[in-house]
């Protein structure tokens, strides 16, 4: 009982020191005490195989807690099942226990399990391999990923019960070699997909569609599947789920196990400049918090949000903990680069207690056994409800105190959740969002499952009806339409060309040329304009590269490692055309709409913003070739009248309506589970259709025929648009929101302690210009009255 009770005094002493720091300072904005829970349990029922019972409470498994008998309920009814409960809450039981009786009873069914990283499927094979051993009968589970050696690939085709992969694998290297795999097709009962609300955007769009053909490849060899699915807490887990393998899923949310003490504290960094509104560098903030705890010798994880800011972190630490010899490795360094040996040695040093420390990216955040931690520290808000909740729930298992801490950034969306902490705790908001028949990723697999065998007439691809789209294939000479048939005709092999993570092929590669030429990145052609620009600062795997050329032709970006405090954020000019208004709602006095928009997108320059605190430190100017595309977008239209009737001059006034265009981009995240990237922001005039350039050319641009915003009937639009050819159903969900987005907004500048404008609410002073966060207020005032 000793070192337990020592810890939360520690621990309880910690926060105490923590609270009073904070109060003095104004940046503590909430503590949250959830008490411990009791675990809800159920004994294993009457059908599970006997030799399997026995193997579990081997383990220490004596009962089931109650979310896996539910799920193992439905599972024995032939439904599908989406589970969602918290980090280490036993999930991995819901779908070994079916899977493993099913083998047991029947020695040729096979399973698929689906992970997002290499790490999580060879953590899970971890956790499998231990319950196997205690089984009477042998059952082969192999890893299938890319570091699989050639002459090992055999063997797991002809004899693995239990396939364990990931969705790239899947698609590029084993449904286009279905033949080879028809042990696994014809026996197939259950396909596992782990952290569901991974697959979101286009990564999940695009897996919809994977999982298309392998339904598809299943069925020609017989066999129907079942589904077991898991996520974090979101909004929308069945409607996601049944978006995803298209059929009915039986939704497991009632948590059965057991929860220890935990504290959850929201901080955000002190206001050093009052009147800028400019805060204290959460990144120093977040090294004082971490250093608090690790000085009581409370093991802590510490998350950021880039492998640059993991680094910084990691260094600060060092210096303030690892102070003899004997200290060195106490804190340790996580992240994808790492070599795999490396991150194994990490998560066994934490496991062991031999690591006090460890500072890292999203990659610990999924389910990896690091064993029990005692507080975790985030270092700015992750981006979504969902990852705040995993990155939190690695501090504190089942049983005794732990705590996290979330160090808001000046960024609009950490400052809400921070200041909004019942938003927080209540009913998640986020919705999960894809949309498997965005028509570019649509096509790609298509054209994949054509290869894997040929389409019939009159066949569907999942819910989508493709006839028009076969056609259209034909005409490219891509397929030949013989006796009823649609056939794969072209020499090239379709997979190969298809990336999961992006819409299209058409990717630029960048070269780093700081030593000897070599590759180290692949950028999407939409992004590669903003990012890759010449004179731009690229980060990769936290280092920094200098942009000098980019060979638009070929493709190519030439980089070299520079090491300088700032980053760099493309101008670009975006003019939007509507092309047809799918829906309008009137709320209160403004209109919503939603529908398909022309983007063409120019980068015009660009501004260098300093890391830490977000300020601006110079610009320059570019003029690359335009980048047009067709997507969806959601606008609110401002009447004339309203915009007329403002107490401010018509510069004040576009001011607010820039600074409202930068908060409504800031917020609508919230709601998506989305990067900030994925979507676009824009003003236009509704009167005319014309767009209104981005506020630092506004002088540049419109000085020679007036600016359109004196006009008396200029009615202003504010576009968000998903940044992705054909959309990925980001902009019909701010639709559906009605008020809520523009209410958030409301909100957050209301809260704002800044007098003119800062990077929380509508964007730093010097940008969104005089009078703008008032005249935001009152523009989100009247529209909401």
């Amino acid at each position: 009982m000793g070192p337990i009770m020592g810890r939360q005094e520690n621990l309880l002493k910690a926060l105490d020191l923590l609270q009073d720091a904070a109060l003095k300072t104004d940046s503590l904005r909430t503590i949250k005490h959830l008490p411990a829970q009791e675990g809800r349990y159920v004994d294993y029922p009457a059908d599970v195989h006997p030799s399997l019972v026995k193997a579990l409470r081997e383990k220490g498994y004596e009962r089931l807690y109650t979310h896996q008998h539910s799920c193992w309920e439905a599972v024995r009814q032939g439904q599908n099942a989406v589970v969602v409960t918290p980090t280490a809450s036993g999930k991995t039981l819901c779908y070994n226990l079916p899977v493993l009786d099913a083998m047991l009873k029947d020695t040729s069914a096979r399973a698929l399990y689906l992970f997002p990283t290499k790490a999580l499927a060879n953590d899970q094979r971890v956790e499998l391999d231990e319950t196997i051993k205690l089984l009477p009968e042998e059952i082969r589970i192999f890893t299938y990923d890319g570091d699989t050696p050639q002459d090992a690939r055999k063997a797991i085709r002809a004899r693995g019960h239990i396939v364990l992969t990931n969705p790239d694998m899947l698609h590029a290297g084993i449904l286009p070699h279905h033949t080879k795999w028809i042990k696994l097709f014809e026996n197939l009962r259950y396909i596992v997909l782990d952290e569901l609300h991974n697959y979101r955007g286009i990564f999940g769009s695009h897996l919809a569609n994977v999982l298309r053909r392998l339904k598809r490849i299943a069925a020609f060899y017989g066999a129907h599947p079942q589904f077991i699915l898991c996520t974090a807490t979101i909004a929308n887990p069945s409607e996601m789920a049944e978006k995803m393998i298209e059929a009915p899923v039986t939704l497991v949310d009632d948590n059965g196990a057991p929860r220890g003490d935990k504290y959850i504290v929201f901080t955000t960094p002190p206001i050093v400049n009052k009147f800028l509104g400019i805060r204290r560098s959460y990144v120093n903030e977040s090294r004082r918090i971490a250093a608090l705890f690790l000085k009581h010798n409370l093991q802590t994880i510490v998350f950021a949000q880039s492998r640059l800011i993991t680094e910084v972190l990691l260094t600060y630490l060092k210096e303030d903990i690892e102070k003899t010899i004997k200290d060195e490795g106490l804190i340790r360094g996580y992240r994808g680069g790492y070599l795999p040996i490396r991150r194994r040695e990490i998560e066994k040093g934490l496991r062991e207690g031999k690591i006090l420390g460890v500072v890292s990216t999203n990659a610990l955040e999924l389910g990896i056994d690091i064993g029990t931690l005692d507080v975790a520290v985030l270092a700015g808000y992750p981006g979504s409800i969902a990852s705040t909740w995993q990155r939190a729930g690695r501090a504190g298992r089942k049983t005794g105190t732990s705590a996290a801490v979330l160090v808001g950034s000046s960024a609009p969306l950490d400052q809400f959740i921070v200041n909004h902490p019942d938003y927080f705790f209540s009913q998640s908001p986020e919705k999960a969002l894809i949309n498997p028949d965005n028509l570019t990723i649509l096509i790609n697999h298509i054209e994949c499952a054509a290869f894997e065998l040929p389409f019939q007439d009159g066949e569907t691809f999942g819910r989508a009806d493709i006839g028009e789209i076969l056609k259209y294939l034909e005409e490219e000479k891509i397929l030949h339409h013989s006796k009823e048939k649609w056939y794969w005709t072209s020499e090239a092999y379709p997979a190969d060309g298809v990336s999961l993570r992006s819409i299209s092929s058409d990717n630029f590669v960048v070269v780093d040329q700081t030593g000897p030429a070599k590759v180290i990145a692949e950028v999407d052609f939409t992004a590669a304009l903003t990012t890759l620009h010449p004179k731009a600062i690229y980060l990769c795997e936290g280092e920094q590269y200098y942009v000098e050329s980019l060979d638009y032709e070929q493709r190519k970006a030439y980089v070299k490692k520079t090491d300088i405090d700032y980053y760099t954020d493309a101008i670009d000019y975006t003019k939007i055309k509507i092309l047809d208004t799918f829906d309008t709602k009137r709320l209160d006095r403004y209109d919503a709409r939603h529908g398909e928009v022309h983007v063409a997108t120019q980068v015009v320059g660009f501004k260098k913003i300093k890391f830490h605190t977000m300020e601006n430190v110079g610009a320059g100017d570019l003029s690359l070739p335009t980048n047009e595309m067709h997507t969806t977008a959601y606008w609110v239209t401002v009447p004339a009248a309203l915009l007329q009737d403002l107490p401010f001059t018509p510069e004040q006034k576009i001011n607010g309506l820039y600074g409202l265009s930068y908060i409504m981009h800031g917020v609508a995240p919230l709601f998506l589970m989305c990067d900030i990237h994925d979507i676009g922001v824009s003003l236009g005039d509704n009167s005319t259709g014309e767009s209104i350039p981005p506020k630092d050319l506004l002088a540049k641009i419109q000085p020679l025929q007036g600016p359109v915003y004196l006009d008396a009937d200029f009615e202003p639009n504010i576009f968000i648009y998903d940044n992705y050819p054909g959309g990925i159903g980001l902009s019909p969900s701010l639709f559906d929101l009605d008020k809520t987005l523009l209410a958030t907004c409301l909100k957050t500048i209301s809260d704002c302690p800044c007098s003119e404008g800062c990077p929380s609410c509508v964007g730093p002073t010097k940008e969104s210009g005089e009078q703008a966060k008032d005249v935001a207020l009152e523009i989100l005032t009247r529209l909401l009255a």
